[in-house]
């Protein structure tokens, strides 16, 4: 890839962005790790170049712009606020070795408290004005209707709390779902575990973190869990129905409708999409051929917490998104010590626009 293209592009996207009212910002390559590792969950966790500094202490090579975009703004930033910015990211790549663990990203970010949906309608409407050349196809989703339901589900606060700590890992939430309604037996291990008179008595030589009192109190926790009882088949079944919604947002939204009917833990957060399509169309979105799909985004950053989107090359699916982004308002509180606003942003990719136009 001729890097010089990908900066020339780069600096073209930065220039389309400030002119729909972004300001210019930079971001420190090397970021603390201590704090950022915990914000950015488990998939960016395994792959960010981490370090040792003598005087820092542990650093990292920054993995995205958004965490540091909002550290930035929550300490010194005005409401309200736009940015952009341009630079290289860093992620290790084991699970997939032909993408690049280097490459360019240029942002756009909106903190806004007046309309957080208009809000989501501007990034998606800007960024996908930016990319209308260019043969993408574009999916959204809602983090937040998702998380609604399974806030909602009738089970104890520890089952609710495992299965939102795993919606972005959706084989391990599957296998919670199952094991929680009973489908999935308990493995035999755990079971063994669970009903011994003292599970220590066979434990051997301790040579994990946990203390003795640490590892009893997890099986006590584990005992009381399994005295629960399961899960019902109607709420399997909602959580099921839900997750299949793949539809123009149009008929999602009528979907999406009906599933709250039984499920009204969701009915907020669907007014919430209503309200963004009404905001999409004022924006000239064409929100009935716009896909939504409720699983879309369960793999990509932790902090998204509501309205998802993604513009994919449809021609080559082994690509990562060209270009993708979401809402993080739970960011701006975790790092707002004390104060919070909501918050939406998006990321192109330039290389890959390169990319694009060299096979056309």
């Amino acid at each position: 890839m001729n890097l010089t293209q990908v900066k020339a592009k780069a600096a073209a996207l930065c220039a389309r962005f400030e002119e729909a009212g972004a300001q210019p910002v930079e971001c420190s390559v090397l970021q603390p790790a201590e704090t950022l590792l915990d914000l950015y969950g488990e998939d960016i966790r395994t792959r960010a170049y981490v370090t040792s500094d003598p005087v820092r202490g542990e650093v990292m090579l920054r993995p995205d712009f958004t965490v540091p975009v909002v550290q930035m703004h929550m300490s010194e930033g005005a409401e309200p606020a736009r940015y952009t910015y341009s630079g290289e990211v860093f992620r290790r790549q084991e699970e997939h070795p032909d993408r690049a663990s280097e490459y360019h990203q240029v942002g756009y970010e909106v903190f806004d408290r007046t309309d957080p949906q208009a809000s989501d309608a501007e990034v998606f409407a800007v960024i996908s004005e930016t990319l209308a050349d260019y043969d993408l196809r574009a999916v959204t989703g809602d983090i937040g209707i998702l998380t609604a339901a399974v806030q909602g589900l009738a089970t104890t606060e520890r089952r609710r709390a495992a299965l939102m700590r795993h919606i972005w890992r959706p084989r391990r939430f599957r296998a919670l779902m199952d094991r929680f309604s009973g489908k999935a037996a308990v493995p035999a291990s755990r079971a063994a575990l669970l009903t011994a008179e003292n599970p220590m008595a066979e434990a051997g030589v301790a040579i994990g973190l946990r203390s003795e009192v640490e590892v009893q109190a997890r099986v006590d926790a584990l005992r009381a869990d399994a005295e629960q009882p399961d899960l019902s088949q109607e709420q399997v079944g909602l959580i099921d129905a839900l997750l299949k919604v793949s539809e123009s947002s149009v008929y999602a939204l009528e979907q999406l409708r009906d599933i709250a009917v039984d499920l009204p833990a969701i009915t907020d957060a669907v007014e919430r999409f209503t309200l963004r399509c009404e905001a999409m169309e004022k924006r000239g979105v064409a929100i009935d051929t716009l896909a939504f799909e409720a699983s879309y985004g369960r793999t990509s950053m932790e902090y998204y917490d509501g309205f998802v989107f993604g513009f994919l090359n449809a021609a080559r699916p082994d690509w990562p998104a060209v270009a993708s982004g979401g809402r993080y308002d739970a960011l701006t509180r975790q790092l707002g010590g004390g104060r919070e606003i909501p918050a939406v942003g998006g990321v192109i990719r330039p290389g890959l626009l390169v990319d694009l136009e060299a096979q056309t």
